[in-house]
């Protein structure tokens, strides 16, 4: 009874359940857990890493991603993974991942991605079941014109805001076929009017920072290749809108998706261009910290060697 009264009160936006310590804090941790690339090291990495964020002194979590890419795009499996979640005793936050639904293909052979995409949204985004805790959150599904889109969601604490964005790592889940972008062509403009929603409130409320949790990297072009041709660059328009959002932003805007080589953030830093950074996630929990008085605001936390080596 106590979470469900605990559930409702975050549902309903009230910030008297959030610690006023934590929520004007100048210097908090967070963790963030991406998932493994193959389906036999799922589950012990997640538990791991949820294990390991339970023990530290986090304000919350938020999972970039829920399966590896070659696990099935089954019911049975979603419903496993959100019961594994839900043992998280810190508040988390699930993120999109392209594994989780837009590389889904259907026993015909073909993309059941929007498919997925819908049923996800239904699994795992109904009854907020990663905010036991009682941090507001802001969903886009708030706004009439964007009501499936619950997935993107924004929180605030101590100074900086932040958020999540579908953003799928298979070039944004661009399908070149003829007639068949309108799941793309729809959520670009979603997307368009998060970024922007979200830039809005970060300025009038002088925050100094912006972090947004992504699959793929919208600052990189998608990788081209004999075996795999892009045609369209799919993150072109995101790109571009962040790049104009940042250049307005006094503060810093930092980009946290996961990296399209599971090995090459094993020694994670923030890469930044200005007053925009980027930082890559391999398999498993990275913890950060914010710290107002330094210029960097944001800075990576070395994990202990036993989570380094389960990562490789």
């Amino acid at each position: 009874m106590k979470r469900q009264l605990l559930r409702y009160a975050a549902l309903c936006g009230f910030s008297l359940l959030l610690p006023q310590a934590a929520a004007n804090a100048k210097e908090f941790s967070f963790a963030v857990i991406s998932p493994p690339v193959k389906a036999a090291m799922t589950e012990g990495i997640l538990s791991e890493a949820i294990d390991q964020a339970d023990s530290g002194n986090l304000a919350f979590i938020v999972a970039n991603g829920i399966k590896a890419a070659d696990e099935p795009c089954t019911d049975s499996l979603y419903s496993d993974r959100k019961t594994l979640l839900q043992t998280a005793r810190k508040d988390l936050i699930v993120s999109l991942a392209a594994s989780d639904w837009a590389k889904c293909i259907g026993e015909n052979g073909r993309s059941s991605a929007a498919a997925k995409l819908n049923r996800v949204r239904e699994l795992f985004f109904t009854d907020e079941f990663f905010f036991d805790g009682g941090i507001p959150v802001i969903r886009q599904s708030a706004t009439a014109k964007f009501r499936s889109y619950v997935e993107n969601a924004r929180w605030e604490m101590g100074n900086i805001m932040f958020a999540t964005l579908n953003l799928p790592s298979n070039n944004n889940h661009y399908v070149f076929d003829a007639g068949r972008n309108s799941e793309f062509e729809d959520r670009l403009i979603a997307n368009r009017d998060w970024l922007h929603r979200i830039y809005i409130y970060a300025m009038r409320k002088k925050l100094a920072g912006i972090v947004l949790f992504c699959d793929g990297n919208p600052l990189s072009p998608p990788a081209n290749s004999a075996d795999s041709p892009v045609r369209r660059d799919g993150f072109v328009e995101t790109r571009r809108y962040l790049m104009n959002l940042a250049a307005k932003f006094p503060g810093k805007i930092l980009i946290i998706h996961n990296a399209e080589d599971s090995r090459a953030s094993l020694l994670p830093a923030i890469t930044w261009h200005r007053n925009m950074g980027e930082l890559a996630l391999a398999p498993g929990l990275l913890r950060l910290t914010v710290k107002s008085s330094s210029p960097a605001l944001f800075v990576v936390i070395k994990e202990p060697p036993h989570a380094a080596n389960h990562r490789q």
